[in-house]
């Protein structure tokens, strides 16, 4: 995720739209980075990926950020940061939350109250998933193919699940994971993901640590 800085607008026409989307297109591709869904709103954009290198994705989004910057500052003359310093990431566990996560992100226009339905909204993934159109920038996750066995039955099963939408702990479970950066997953997942990085995944425990006390025989 990533937001206008102070909460200020990031897109103000159509070409600043697209030109979002060509950036997020050419730079994917360059950095080996699989785009999954996606939602570009007023003043923030949010992608759900599937980086294929372990610096692909911060390389994708440096590229993407400075040069959207830079067209936005030259067509809407201004000067100045646009962001609200480094995107917001974190690390989901595909086969529990990948499809809630999809449904999050192309329903956030309808929770915003931007459109009635998310097919109205142009500026998400889920035109392609619906079947409206084709969206070159999307690659397609192994999940996604699961929902039915045709075409038409997986935009069908798509597009119910959208309406329906996911509840209310789920959102606030993905909500919170890529506010805090904290991986989202069960623990199994969790444990697994620390293993391999010396960096912290999980909520130390509130107040002090407990003190270890010298004892004598």
């Amino acid at each position: 995720m990533q937001r206008g800085n102070n909460g200020q607008r990031i897109f103000e026409t159509a070409a600043d739209y697209q030109r979002m989307l060509d950036l997020l297109s050419e730079h994917s591709r360059t950095f080996g980075v699989a785009v999954h869904a996606y939602v570009l709103m007023a003043n923030q954009f949010h992608v759900l990926v599937t980086p294929h290198t372990e610096t692909g994705l911060p390389q994708m989004m440096q590229a993407v950020g400075r040069q959207y910057v830079r067209h936005f500052n030259d067509v809407h003359q201004r000067t100045g940061t646009l962001w609200d310093g480094r995107y917001r990431s974190t690390v989901i566990e595909a086969e529990q939350f990948l499809l809630a996560d999809m449904v999050y992100i192309d329903q956030s226009p309808v929770r915003e109250g931007l459109v009635v339905q998310a097919g109205e909204y142009l500026w998400s993934s889920f035109g392609h998933y619906a079947g409206q159109r084709v969206d070159k920038l999307l690659t397609v996750h192994p999940l996604v193919w699961k929902l039915g066995n045709t075409p038409f039955a997986r935009e069908a099963a798509y597009t119910e699940m959208v309406r329906a939408g996911i509840n209310a702990v789920q959102q606030e479970a993905l909500r919170n994971a890529i506010l805090s950066g904290w991986p989202l997953g069960t623990p199994e997942f969790v444990d697994n993901l620390q293993k391999a990085t010396p960096r912290r995944l999980t909520k130390s425990s509130p107040g002090r640590p407990p003190i270890e006390r010298n004892t004598r025989e």
